[in-house]
């Protein structure tokens, strides 16, 4: 059985995307035009390797994705996403492989994030020996498999879970696999803070990030601007809730100051 190469369709396919000529490509490549014709033509059926690498590096795109997969049928969302940087072949996962730490018996630990560690967090959440530093902690009844991670909660856009909660969150790998409206810690670019949002992944390479406080309007952000989104699993708290008035009540005394005001 033959295999499909992409490599000539999808080298052109990117030159375009990029708006770029031949001539523009091919100096930008220090290949000669006729090289870069045949080569985007398929008249070379067998480029080289150190030509494949070039591609590679120039567009970001892994030689194995170049190769194996057509660029041009895959949507919008996705292409983007591997041409970001997200190519599975180049980083090894399909977004990064996670910093964790384990305990002795080699069990994945539960971090925490202390609020003073919210603007280092998003410097280092990638760092081994960051993450490392922070304070683990074991807890019970949560899912055998899956990454999760506390998070503390600042600020009244995450009403009505109370301010100075504890947000329990697990690791999302797949972004698409996730649920309209899913709430999550999500870990923005050049923001000193992370936000807990309802989560939507739309179809363009936009994520939409909605308030569980209804007076916060939402807004969309790019993909690319997203370092890190983590699933609400549970939130705990030490401030006791509010009695709420119970409606008879309310209407009981009602009556009674309607018996007692002067006719």
């Amino acid at each position: 059985m033959q295999a499909k190469i992409f490599f000539h369709n999808n080298i052109r396919f990117l030159r375009l995307r990029k708006k770029m000529s031949q001539e523009e490509l091919s100096a930008a490549l220090d290949l000669s035009r006729n090289k870069l014709q045949a080569l985007e033509s398929g008249k070379t059926i067998n480029p080289s390797a150190a030509d494949m690498v070039i591609f590679s590096e120039y567009f970001k795109v892994s030689v194995d994705s170049l190769l194996k997969v057509d660029l041009s049928k895959l949507g919008a969302f996705k292409l983007k996403e591997l041409l970001a940087g997200n190519d599975v072949y180049m980083t090894g996962s399909k977004i990064r492989v996670l910093a964790i730490t384990v305990d002795k018996d080699n069990r994945e630990n539960v971090e925490y994030v202390p609020v003073k560690a919210k603007a280092g967090y998003m410097a280092g959440y990638n760092d081994p020996e960051y993450i490392a530093g922070l304070p683990k902690y074991s807890l019970p009844n949560l899912p055998k498999t899956g990454t999760f991670r506390i998070f503390p909660t600042t600020g009244d856009s995450m009403l009505p879970i109370p301010e100075h909660s504890e947000v329990i969150a697990q690791y999302v790998e797949d972004w698409k696999s996730l649920k309209p409206d899913t709430p999550c810690i999500v870990i923005l670019k050049g923001q000193q803070d992370f936000v807990f949002k309802l989560v939507t992944v739309l179809e363009e390479g936009k994520i939409m990030l909605t308030s569980l406080n209804r007076n916060f309007e939402p807004y969309s952000v790019n993909s690319e601007d997203v370092l890190e989104v983590w699933k609400y699993h549970k939130h705990q708290t030490g401030t006791l809730p509010q009695e709420e008035t119970n409606l008879q009540e309310l209407k009981k005394l009602i009556l009674e100051l309607g018996t007692r005001l002067p006719a």
